[in-house]
């Protein structure tokens, strides 16, 4: 079962793609494959991969991982490297990634799944959302704990990922938690006017927010484009805004670009799909799909 539990985290995040389950070494290259490898004067060091791998899995005291070898690949200036994993139950794998010339990007096993690279690869999301998601938020401005959430009010896997969201506020009161509006216009046709309602409660009556975030969800099957206004003053008005003035402001230009700012500052941040959280620059796409026990544990150990 934690073999499994294992082999789960790391699909869903994405971190890496494992290899096969029997492979323990590097694989052996072909006669065709030896040529003189690029120079290895842009490989990473040992300490940069160690750091990365203790960002990507510390969240797991039962994993350990060993760092095989770095070196250059078949690409010009591209490392290849390869890890040993193993967990408390001896199960054991080998996972590859190459790493881009510039350091600051890696490809997962034979997949093309980039992903952020470094001795602290969540540092330019962390970067990027300290200084530009304003969205709603509670918690403590100092907190060493620090979640954004990405989200759209039609998407029904924000409304199913919700109550795992609360779970986490529950039992982390001490991180602090920004909500941002991300719509998906192309597939969800009325969630940019309810992004522009959402955002005005929360400037309007900030306290009311949550409850009118609750409120949209539990009715978002009621919600089409003919009565999107009508039902967003009602969501307001229950969760105890003034309606009015709440949809006097979501028809302002300056709304609707308030909600196109936090799109921008999600694509900055590589979200593609909502909900997604993010725990300390750590992007967590698949919050449903994680076991509740290993996402608490993604918010423990994710580093500062």
């Amino acid at each position: 079962m934690r073999a499994l539990r294992l082999l789960l985290v790391l699909f869903i995040l994405p971190v890496f793609v494992l290899g096969q389950a029997a492979k323990t070494t590097e694989p052996a290259k072909s006669a065709a494959a030896e040529k003189p490898a690029p120079s290895a004067a842009l490989a990473p060091s040992k300490a940069t991969v160690e750091s990365f791998l203790k960002y990507m899995f510390s969240y797991d005291p039962n994993l350990h991982w060993e760092v095989l070898s770095i070196k250059p690949s078949e690409s010009a200036h591209v490392s290849e490297v390869f890890v040993g994993l193993s967990n408390q139950e001896g199960k054991k794998q080998t996972m590859r990634f190459f790493v881009m010339p510039d350091q600051k990007w890696a490809i997962a096993g034979d997949m093309v799944d980039m992903m952020p690279f470094g001795a602290d690869p969540f540092a330019d999301a962390k970067r990027e959302l300290a200084a530009k998601a304003h969205g709603p938020s509670h918690g403590p401005a100092d907190a060493k704990i620090r979640m954004v959430e990405f989200s759209d009010l039609e998407c029904p896997a924000c409304k199913a990922a919700q109550p795992t969201i609360d779970h986490l506020l529950s039992d982390f009161p001490q991180a602090h938690f920004t909500f941002e509006n991300f719509p998906l216009e192309s597939i969800h046709p009325w969630s940019f006017k309810a992004a522009q309602y959402a955002d005005c409660v929360g400037r309007e009556k900030p306290d009311a927010f949550w409850k009118f975030l609750e409120v949209a969800y539990q009715n978002q099957e009621s919600v089409n484009l003919d009565n999107v206004d009508q039902k967003m003053k009602e969501f307001a008005t229950q969760a105890g805004a003034n309606a009015e003035t709440v949809a006097t402001c979501a028809a302002q230009p300056a709304t609707a670009a308030r909600v196109r700012e936090s799109i921008a500052l999600g694509k900055a941040v590589d979200v593609g799909a909502t909900p997604t959280l993010f725990v300390n620059g750590r992007r967590i796409q698949n919050v449903t799909g994680i076991p509740y026990d290993v996402l608490k544990q993604l918010v423990q150990g994710t580093p500062e």
